[in-house]
C-alpha cells in the first residue's frame, strides 16, 4: 500500500478559467461590501480600499493570463 502522505499532487487549473473564477468572485463580493457599507455606518468610505486593491490584483491577473501569456504545461 502506498503511503499517501508522500504523494504530491497538484490540482492544475487552466489560467483562463482561473481568471474567470477570480472575476466572478470579485463581481459577487464587491457589491456585497458596498451594500454592507451602505446599510451600516457610512461615515468612512472603507469599500474604496477593498475595491481598489482587489481591482488592481484582478488587473494583474488579467495581464498575466491574456497579455503576458506563458505556457504552464510542461
Amino acid at each position: 500500500m502506498k503511503h499517501l502522505a508522500k504523494e504530491h499532487t497538484n490540482a492544475h487549473i487552466e489560467p483562463k478559467k482561473g481568471f474567470k473564477i477570480h472575476l466572478l468572485v470579485f463581481v459577487l463580493t464587491i457589491p456585497a461590501l458596498w451594500l454592507l457599507w451602505f446599510f451600516t455606518d457610512r461615515t468612512y468610505l472603507w469599500p474604496v480600499w477593498q475595491t481598489a486593491a482587489w481591482g488592481t490584483g484582478l488587473l494583474f491577473h488579467y495581464m498575466g493570463v491574456f497579455i503576458f501569456k506563458k505556457n504552464f504545461h510542461q
